[in-house]
């Protein structure tokens, strides 16, 4: 390295930059060697796969739960009429300005 270039490690993404000192100038710059996103392919592919069984699993679960979901409001609909026939209210509920 000589007295006239100045070696610098960007904060950013960790390229090696050569500037020259005179000018301030970029004279070169090397990108840092990145791992590859995916080391193996078959391993990845069998976790997608794996994905794929569990979102059809949800799905599945989510489309019984809609399917019983209007018997189960049902339900809660006849189990709340029957109190509502049991303790019926005389008229619209009194306010504080009526008594």
């Amino acid at each position: 390295m000589s007295n006239d270039v100045i070696e610098v490690l960007c904060p950013c993404c960790q390229a090696n930059l050569r500037v020259d000192r005179e000018t301030g100038v970029v004279l070169s710059h090397k990108m840092p060697e990145k791992p590859p996103a995916i080391e193996d392919l078959g391993v990845a592919a069998k976790a997608l796969k794996g994905e794929a069984a569990r979102r059809e699993e949800m799905f599945q679960k989510s489309f019984a739960e809609q399917k019983t979901r209007q018997s189960v409001l049902d339900k809660k609909f006849d189990e709340l009429l029957k109190q509502a026939k049991a303790s019926p209210d005389s008229g619209p509920p009194k306010r504080d300005i009526d008594l």
